[in-house]
């Protein structure tokens, strides 16, 4: 109690949460009287980045990074127009669709509404959209990126949970474009009450164009994902490979990218990865605390007594998780609660790992965009200008689909192992 009471003083005042967690563990070693806890207290911080697959977070930074300065989004964007852009509410598809292709580079959900924000949203109002509802949409696209590898939350919880980064980043491909597709029927429905415009029309010869030269763009993805599936390589090396097929593609096809830019990229990307890695690093404290105090253990008494079974169990998990979710950020929020619910999911439930770390990070990148906080309609927001609280209400319906699928993950857990070998 002391530990949590803490916490939640440091959280209130406003000190980062990485701090929060560590300043709580030297809390509790305090509290418990136990000196000599202190000593093994800078080996477990040590060690809770001590681990190979975590190079591979910067890696997928650089390459959206890289992906931004070659002018590669615009191009991705310019794809999905020559899909789908004619069709009925064109433009809400296009965003959908080429959000799908930009998370499986960028593999952060902020950063993705921050980009495509700015790209898609003034096109959508110029066409007659409503300035509300294309920027939510936009948030809601960029749910994606956390889920379609690559994936820094999916990195995290396999640091955390002691998986392989492949089979987790592979355990995203279907439950991504499932929703997708999920989110493409809720266009079309919102499309034919609202009667959204259409975009501007494409002749087929148009469209093949567009295709053949922005179809270079798709390398990146293919070597990334093509690479672990094939098992010519794991996480960190495709992440490396696709690094420097972002590289080529930008300086020799888009020719936007200059090696001259790269030295501002890469430390944007150190910066980047150091807030993520010292989040890590403290989870590792607090995750010893929290064995040490059998939070665990207790936690496992409680949801055992209410959950019969794994599909009980899971449901309740989803409650928690998205609750937790509408406050706390997504890497934050996985290591304050992969640590407790883990073991129970795994141990008492026989849950596989991998499937409940796609519900997991599922339901933190919901609670995103959930009120009270709602991370990404801020982010959106401060990009178009459009007001968070109507982002969310205008849509509903996205909310709404996407915790249909979490139910269906829940129930389902092929829907997430179906390519994991």
């Amino acid at each position: 109690m002391i530990t949590s009471a803490a916490f939640m003083a440091f959280m209130l005042v406003g000190v980062p949460i990485g701090l929060c967690l560590c300043l709580a563990g030297l809390v509790y070693i305090a509290a418990s009287g136990n000196a000599v806890l202190f000593q093994s207290y800078p080996l477990q911080l040590f060690g809770g980045v001590d681990s190979y697959g975590l190079i591979a977070i910067p890696l997928f930074i650089l390459i959206g990074e890289i992906m931004n300065g070659g002018g590669i989004t615009r191009r991705i964007v310019d794809m999905a127009m020559a899909f789908v852009g004619s069709l009925k509410g064109g433009l809400a598809y296009v965003n959908i669709l080429a959000n799908m292709f930009i998370s499986s580079i960028l593999g952060s959900a902020t950063a993705q509404v921050a980009i495509m924000a700015q790209i898609m949203v003034p096109e959508m109002e110029k066409k007659g959209y409503d300035k509300t509802f294309a920027a939510g949409l936009t948030a809601y696209g960029g749910m994606l990126g956390p889920i379609i590898p690559p994936s820094v939350m999916f990195v995290v919880y396999s640091v955390l949970a002691q998986v392989s980064v492949s089979d987790m980043l592979i355990a995203g491909i279907v439950p991504g474009v499932i929703l997708t597709v999920m989110f493409c029927l809720v266009i079309a429905l919102m499309g034919y009450m609202y009667n959204y415009p259409r975009a501007d029309y494409q002749t087929p010869r148009q469209r093949v164009m567009t295709i053949l030269r922005t179809s270079p763009t798709l390398l990146i993805p293919i070597v990334i994902v093509g690479t672990i599936l094939g098992g010519l390589a794991n996480a960190t090396e495709s992440a490396a490979v696709g690094a420097v097929a972002a590289a080529l593609v930008g300086k020799y096809w888009t020719r936007e990218f200059k090696f001259s830019q790269l030295p501002q990229m890469m430390l944007r990307s150190a910066i980047y990865s150091a807030i993520v890695l010292f989040l890590v690093a403290a989870a590792a404290v607090f995750s010893w605390v929290l064995i040490f105090g059998k939070v665990p253990q207790e936690t496992a008494g409680w949801i055992q007594s209410a959950a019969k079974g794994p599909i009980s169990f899971m449901l309740i998990c989803n409650v928690i998780l998205l609750i937790i979710g509408t406050v706390i950020d997504g890497i934050p929020g996985l290591i304050m609660t992969v640590p407790i619910l883990l073991p129970v999911a795994t141990e008492i439930y026989h849950i596989d790992p991998r499937q409940f770390g796609v519900v997991v990070v599922i339901n933190l990148v919901l609670g995103l965009l959930s009120p009270p906080v709602g991370l990404c309609f801020f982010v959106a927001a401060a990009v178009t200008g459009a007001k968070p609280g109507k982002m969310f209400m205008v849509t509903l319906p996205f909310f709404v689909i996407s915790c249909l699928l979490l139910v269906l993950l829940s129930l389902y857990p092929s829907l997430s192992l179906i390519l994991v070998k």
